[in-house]
Formats: structure tokens, C-alpha cells, sequence
């Protein structure tokens, strides 16, 4: 099922994608990282100094999920990602979303 994603910000900047969410509040925004590769390693994230659950949403190279995480607790120091991921998603809203599906932002 194709999904479109409204209200969202792109970082392609290392230093934007370590920071993310760390010290921020909650928000309505859809962060979405693009990685320079598709990696397992690479599409790593941990939620250090970010104090409430999130979620978050992996995307291949075509823009289709390949891991789901729901409500990561803050804190959590390392995740990784099943399957190589170019992009991912953290926010905060509640998803219906599912593996396979594809993602239009």
C-alpha cells in the first residue's frame, strides 16, 4: 500500500541526523534521514538524551519499509535495522503503517 507523508523535514547533514530528536520536544513533524548508502550499520540509531517514546520507520533505497520499531523507549542505546535502509523515520504520532509498504514524501 502506498502511504504519503505530510508535514515533515529532510536531513542530509551528518551533524542534523546525530542530533535528530536528542533535546527537542514532541512534535507533529515527521523527521525523515537520508543516508548517503543503504546500511544496516549505517541506518543504526539510538535515542540518548531524546526523552520520550518514538517511532520509527526504515525505507530502502525505493522508498519501502523495511523495519518498524513502535514506541522506543527513550534512552535505548542502540537499534538496528533488520534489512539495509536510505532512509528513516522517527515521529511521534501514532502509525498504520506496516512492512512492505511503500512511503511518498
Amino acid at each position: 500500500m502506498k502511504r504519503v507523508i505530510k508535514n515533515y523535514q529532510i536531513y542530509k547533514d551528518p551533524i542534523s541526523q546525530f542530533i535528530g530528536l536528542r533535546f527537542s520536544k514532541r512534535s507533529n513533524n515527521v523527521l525523515i534521514f537520508e543516508l548517503n548508502k543503504e546500511s544496516r550499520m549505517g541506518a543504526s540509531i539510538d535515542m540518548l538524551f531524546v526523552f520520550y517514546p518514538i517511532n520509527v520507520v526504515w525505507l530502502d533505497k525505493n522508498k519501502k519499509i523495511v523495519d518498524i520499531k513502535k514506541n522506543l523507549k527513550p534512552f535505548t542505546p542502540l537499534i538496528i535495522p533488520r534489512k539495509k535502509a536510505k532512509y528513516i523515520l522517527e515521529f511521534t504520532n501514532p502509525i498504520s503503517m506496516k512492512i512492505g509498504d511503500t512511503i511518498k514524501f
